[in-house]
């Protein structure tokens, strides 16, 4: 059976070329640490990990690769600036179409004193600046939002938020889960604290390695959450103040960083732009093609100008799981069903609490494969 792969918001596949086989040329013939090893090929190891703190310094505009701390996904990132940062009589705001990855580190905050708010965004997913300036407060201290939805696409304007919060003197983090590699990410422009990524996405690297870039004023403010060894300052009973070894503890997920090198030379002998462009014109390419079914709902914006590569549906007259089953089982199109670990998203949506069948292109993918989706969707329905 053909297979295709339309599940990239998920992780991307195929990964970036020689991904795979960088990372286990690592583990047969390199094999050592870093900051553990006195000798040539453990200091040389550390120029490749320092190699790849730079490439990400310059995809995304950031200054000062001592400030880019590697982590073992966007989740671990987010959770290391949002419980790092907080405490009792804080407050934060996200939006409604934040990710659990955003929303449940806040919610379990809440019991320990932190004060949350969610503010609004619209069917489309895109948020209500409006009601976003009136919910800051006296004791505002952070603003945390996904910069592209991982349900239906929507891109929040995250320059504007960013400029609001620095004028409001309120730290900015954003959540890149979803464009990271897609979109241009100006860590400057957008007057960013931090900036949470995760290599497995749109960077084309391997599960597993994640990084968090933060302004020296933000590091400053945020405490370690996880304390251990970090090959420095062994004398110390307390974490390094200086960084990034302040919050990498353990060993690093080294076969993961130098995956990451490999995808990250990709990316910018690729250009960002020409990845976007392409998955934008698949995206568009299958909108065309389904857009007069009856019976499906395409969920979020249809601005270009505002999207990335991702689409959700909602079958109105089959049960999306269903829909879901039968791509993989009979024409073997892999996608995912359900409320994507988003379900303020979905409520926002109004795809709550069925979810929806979403399909995330990535730059691999062909015409051939969205006229096949296409065609399948209508084979399904007209059964």
């Amino acid at each position: 059976m053909k297979k295709v792969y339309l599940d990239n918001g998920s992780t991307s596949f195929p990964k970036a070329p020689k991904v795979g086989e960088s990372m286990a040329r690592f583990i047969t013939e390199v094999g050592c640490n870093i900051g553990r090893g006195g000798y040539e090929t453990a200091y040389n190891l550390g120029e490749t990990i320092f190699e790849t703190r730079s490439m990400l310094c310059r995809i995304f505009n950031f200054s000062d690769e001592k400030y880019v701390v590697f982590t073992p996904n966007v989740t671990y990132s987010l959770n290391f600036a949002i419980k790092g940062l907080l405490k009792r009589g804080d407050h934060v705001i996200i939006s409604s179409m934040e990710h659990n990855a955003v929303a449940r580190p806040c919610e379990s905050l809440k019991s320990l004193g932190v004060d949350v708010t969610i503010s609004p965004c619209n069917s489309e997913g895109t948020l209500d600046i409006d009601q976003f300036c009136r919910s800051f407060k006296q004791n505002t201290k952070m603003v945390v939002m996904s910069h592209a939805s991982n349900v239906c696409g929507t891109v929040l304007d995250a320059e504007r938020v960013g400029k609001i919060c620095k004028e409001r003197g309120v730290f900015f983090v954003l959540d890149a889960a979803q464009s990271a590699g897609i979109l241009n990410i100006d860590f400057e422009k957008f007057n960013l604290s931090a900036l949470c990524i995760t290599g497995h996405k749109g960077l084309l690297g391997p599960q597993g390695i994640g990084a968090i870039l933060m302004t020296p004023e933000f590091s400053s403010a945020l405490e370690p959450i996880i304390d251990g060894g970090t090959g420095s300052a062994s004398h110390l009973l307390t974490m390094p103040e200086f960084m990034p070894d302040k919050f990498e503890a353990g060993t690093l997920n080294l076969p993961g960083i130098i995956g990451l090198n490999t995808s990250l030379r990709y990316i910018e002998s690729v250009g960002i732009d020409n990845i976007f462009n392409v998955e934008k014109l698949l995206a568009e390419m299958f909108i065309e093609e389904i857009d007069n079914i009856d019976g499906v709902r395409i969920v979020g914006s249809r601005d270009w100008n505002r999207k990335v590569g991702i689409l959700s549906l909602d079958f109105e007259q089959i049960d999306n799981a269903e829909i879901a089953f039968l791509l993989d089982s009979e024409y073997g199109i892999m996608t995912r069903c359900g409320l994507h670990c988003a379900p303020l998203a979905h409520k926002t949506l109004g795809t709550y609490p069925r979810g929806t069948v979403r399909f995330a292109f990535g730059h691999k993918n062909t015409k051939e494969d969205v006229r096949y989706a296409a065609e399948a969707i209508k084979n399904i329905l007209n059964d």
